[in-house]
């Protein structure tokens, strides 16, 4: 390439932005993002969690992200670093103060604050999820994200992350709350609206953190500054505010004025979430406090009031079978619980106990169907009765947050950004859909042909599984699964296929025939580890294999530290044989020469199927253990012996021959991986599951021998010219 043609990317990169673009979207995703905004928020918040692959939900997270940021740098100071700083500690004082004052409240209060607070205390650190990515690496900025983020992700071990932390502190008060993508999780905290809506914000950020990256970067500094979850937990803060600090002024150094105008915007407005949220905290507290005991007991039979009438056929109250009342889908609870009261179910009995309690102590029918909360509130009552007491039955419903939550709403439904753009995809040819998926934030509309084009790929791919033992680098020969059947066929590839025929190069090729193959690898090692940067995020990391998967990830960037980051070295590696390419990022990277349009099947193959994290999970971790292989012996041996004989940069291959190694390294972790998952299919659904996740596992592993068997391939397609299935898209 001639130097001066095109942008030429070199480390260190110091984007505090990236490029702004438009965000294209089809006009049936409009629709589906339509619908699924009007939605309650408690739905919002599930779809938003559960689906990270849809077109229509990155269009929704634009609408919210664009409702919630409001006017660049409201609230917030842009007086620089100490400005910011002090704003922020400020707001902390004000804000630790009402905190402190709602850990003091009565056990039960307190237990009714913590829950609604869990909601997006669980959710902390999110918004880092997939902030690296292809189109930031190798960022200085993101990397220092990343560091704080692999800290807050307990380094690799879940047990130690941010997110088991502040579970376990919730056990320890009493809160055993659903996993974060359960269904019923919101109604075990017993969130309300406005509640979901902010983490409706935090997630819809987690979509697109790179298109929002400056306001990410204030979000994440505010949010963790200010702390209130540690505050109502009581534990120390898992990042330090020296540690905040230093990464807020490292972007504040490299911003210009536009990217500090909207790094002070995410800190405006974490801080008026914070406010607004614990402000709600505060209401909810005083109504539970002022709550009537009545209304208390009316609250734990409306939840149990759907699951309890066809349980209580012969049994009446006010003349009315407890079947029939709790069935009427405008049940009066007032009127059943003035009833109530009055009947032989709670009037006691000589003991002193009436039949109601009796009925849900131990050894009672109905023992175990009300919490230890719930039945202490139902003896409660039943006592002042006896006592007596014959209050006016008043149902009181708590409306903390309401108001803002209506307004909240109200701004996402009528959030249209201006850079929204409608359009169909038409036509693209392998460059530009490289540089599409690589920005796949602002081309959403890819995603469908993406998904189309990974499954294509993995369909064909099992033309292997009968004769890839013939692969030169690869053995995708399909087999029984058993843990031991599949180390004994990655130790046979490793030590037959990689070891076993390398001999050092007696001729080393010219030096142009060295650089242009480097070129080529480099396509590849520039979104090195992709196929996994979106797998093991938020909902999606309570397995063994999920904490493994983000660890070798973690791996691949360097844990944070831009030296050791792999995108980092392969730029080296690149400059040091003069090759000159604009960030993959950039659109000049469509107009680059240097690489034929027909080489970028391999690396299209990894940026599809990471877009589908949840719905190739299997496939992804075959081809992780294939890919994690493939680097090992001869092939990479020979790269490093051409590359000193020529006196490049050979860091980029060093380092990859030893992490990847069979012993401890990637590859080996690549197949504990697999194994890991296979055996909890196992154990909760049995061998026959295991035999249909284990294929998908298995064509994810053919996939990369796909692209890598050219010779193999080329014989099956002069065997059987006319069978359509096996044109390449090599």
């Amino acid at each position: 390439m001639t130097e001066g043609k095109l942008p030429v990317f070199q480390p260190p990169d110091t984007i505090a932005a990236l490029p702004p673009r438009p965000f294209e979207f089809s006009p049936a995703a409009a629709r589906q993002a339509g619908e699924l905004l009007v939605q309650p928020p408690a739905a919002l918040f599930r779809r938003l969690l559960a689906d990270q692959e849809s077109e229509a939900v990155h269009l929704a997270s634009r609408r919210i992200i664009g409702a919630f940021l409001g006017e660049p740098g409201t609230g917030c100071p842009q007086a620089g670093l100490s400005g910011i700083v002090d704003w922020v500690a400020g707001a902390r004082s004000e804000l630790a103060a009402a905190a402190g004052a709602l850990r003091q409240c009565e056990p039960d209060v307190l237990d009714a604050v913590r829950r609604q607070r869990a909601v997006l205390g669980l959710l902390g650190g999110c918004w880092l999820d997939v902030l690296s990515q292809p189109a930031t690496q190798p960022s200085v900025l993101v990397n220092k994200l990343f560091a704080q983020h692999f800290k807050l992700r307990g380094e690799g071990n879940q047990k130690r992350s941010l997110h088991q932390l502040r579970r376990l502190a919730l056990e320890a008060g009493g809160i055993y709350l659903p996993d974060l993508a359960a269904s019923d999780f919101l109604d075990a905290a017993g969130a309300r609206p406005l509640t979901a809506l902010h983490g409706c914000f935090y997630l819809a950020l987690s979509r697109l953190p790179a298109s929002f990256l400056p306001e990410l970067a204030g979000v994440h500094y505010a949010v963790l500054a200010l702390g209130i979850d540690d505050l109502l937990l009581g534990l120390p803060p898992m990042m330090t505010e020296t540690e905040l600090r230093e990464t807020l002024a490292a972007h504040l150094e490299l911003a210009g004025p536009a990217e500090r105008a909207r790094l002070a915007t995410g800190v405006g407005c974490a801080v008026a979430l914070e406010r607004e949220h614990v402000a709600m905290l505060a209401e909810l507290a005083q109504w539970r406090r002022l709550q009537p005991l009545e209304s208390k007991v009316a609250g734990v039979i409306a939840r149990h009031a759907p699951y309890a009438g066809r349980h209580h056929k012969n049994i009446k109250v006010g003349g009315r079978p407890l079947a029939e009342i709790f069935t009427d889908p405008d049940l009066d609870l007032a009127r059943f619980l003035t009833e109530f009261r009055e009947s032989g179910h709670v009037r006691p009995a000589p003991d002193g106990l009436s039949r109601f309690v009796r009925a849900i102590k131990f050894g009672g029918p109905m023992f175990g169907i009300f919490d230890a909360r719930e039945a202490a509130i139902f003896t409660e009552w039943v006592a002042t009765i006896a006592a007596g007491h014959r209050p006016e039955i008043e149902i009181v419903t708590s409306t903390a947050g309401d108001q803002a939550a209506a307004a909240w709403s109200a701004a996402i439904q009528a959030s249209h950004p201006a850079d929204i753009v409608l359009r169909e995809l038409g036509t693209v040819g392998d460059r530009e859909l490289f540089w599409r998926l690589v920005n796949i934030e602002s081309f959403a509309n890819t995603r469908p042909l993406a998904r189309a084009r990974a499954e294509t790929l993995f369909a064909q791919a099992e033309v292997l599984f009968d004769c890839g033992a013939a692969g030169r680098y690869t053995d995708a020969t399909y087999f029984e699964y058993s843990a031991e059947a599949l180390y004994q066929r990655a130790e046979q590839v490793y030590w037959e296929k990689l070891i076993k025929p390398y001999q050092p190069l007696t001729e080393i090729p010219d030096r142009d025939e060295v650089v242009f193959l480097q070129t080529t690898y480099a396509l590849g090692a520039l979104i090195d580890a992709t196929w996994i940067h979106r797998s093991a995020n938020l909902g999606r990391c309570d397995r063994r294999c999920d904490a493994a998967l983000f660890a070798i990830y973690a791996d691949e960037m360097g844990y944070g530290d831009l030296r050791k980051n792999h995108i980092t070295l392969i730029h080296a590696a690149l400059h040091s044989m003069d090759i000159k390419l604009p960030h993959i990022r950039e659109e000049a990277f469509c107009g680059q020469d240097d690489l034929p349009e027909e080489l970028y099947g391999f690396s299209l193959h990894q940026l599809c199927m990471a877009l589908f994290p949840d719905t190739y999970y299997n496939e992804i971790l075959g081809y992780n253990l294939a890919i994690e292989m493939f680097g090992l012996g001869e092939l990479r041996l020979h790269e490093i012996q051409k590359l000193n004989h020529y006196g490049f940069d050979d860091c980029y291959e060093q380092a990859h021959l030893t992490i990847d190694n069979i012993s401890a390294g990637h590859s080996r972790q690549a197949a504990d991986i697999i194994v890991a998952y296979l055996d909890e299919v196992g154990r909760a659904l049995g061998p026959a599951a295991v035999e249909r996740e284990w294929r998908r596992v298995w064509r994810g592993y053919a996939s990369l021998a796909y692209f890598v068997e050219h010779a193999l391939l080329k014989q099956l397609a002069e065997q059987d010219a006319g069978d359509d299935s096996l044109s390449l898209l090599i």
